[in-house]
């Protein structure tokens, strides 16, 4: 079922309830598109740049990286994998 057919049935639906006919489909997108926008644009003000997921990422991938050349540099010196 598509969106044009479920709004007809849920203006079927409000005609048989006695209810205020649903919006019809798109009617708030660009409303919905706008508020998204802006709700990204706030969260860059208000959140420290660590907070948010690629400064995580960053950080996460940072981490890690210096795990393994440390793992990396103990191995190496044990002489650990060479025949």
């Amino acid at each position: 079922m598509n969106a044009g057919q479920q709004h007809l049935l849920d203006l079927y639906r409000a005609s048989r309830r006695g209810e205020s006919a649903p919006p019809a489909p798109g009617t708030h997108t660009i409303r919905t598109a706008r508020e998204i926008r802006r709700w990204y644009r706030f969260r860059a003000v208000v959140t420290a740049p660590t907070d948010r997921l690629p400064g995580r990422l960053r950080g996460a991938l940072r981490t890690a990286a210096t795990t393994l050349l440390r793992r990396g540099a103990r191995g190496a010196g044990a002489g650990a994998g060479t025949p």
